[in-house]
């Protein structure tokens, strides 16, 4: 009585190691940079987030006349300033980190009503990779 083995051959296992090899070299790549781009996201996220404070902070000074009222109407005289109104508020700096985001420069907004565009940066010097950057405006709110 003739007994059949089932089983795979050493050349066909092999030749599915090869073909898997291959396809993790072509496909290792896509997914190695993908902290860079969830960096980027963060980041304009929170561009987004603080074109939303500004927007919903200059509505409250309208109403309250330009007069700083707590929960209603913070002053901005800087870009860092809108950091305030997020809640949980951020601290914006200059300083240049690869843990949050920090502003290129904290341009002033001192006149009421005015626009000034401010970037965001994540990421810089030799230890971090630089994500991008990304804007938001600023308008100067309230006495």
């Amino acid at each position: 009585m003739k007994q059949n083995q089932g089983g795979f051959t050493l050349i066909e296992l092999v030749m599915v190691i090869v073909i898997l090899g291959v396809l993790a070299a072509v496909a290792l790549p896509k997914f190695v940079d993908l902290k860079s781009d969830a960096q980027l996201a963060s980041l304009q996220g929170y561009a987004g987030a603080l074109a939303s404070a500004n927007a919903i902070n200059y509505g409250g000074c309208a109403i309250k006349g330009q007069v700083v009222t707590a929960g209603k109407c913070i002053k901005v005289a800087k870009c860092s300033d809108l950091g305030a109104a997020l809640s949980p508020a951020i601290t914006l700096t200059t300083t240049a980190v690869c843990t949050q985001p920090f502003l290129t420069a904290d341009t002033a907004s001192t006149t009421n009503g005015t626009d000034v565009t401010c970037t965001l940066n994540y990421g810089s010097g030799a230890l971090c990779a630089s994500a991008g950057t990304a804007t938001y405006s600023a308008t100067g709110a309230a006495n």
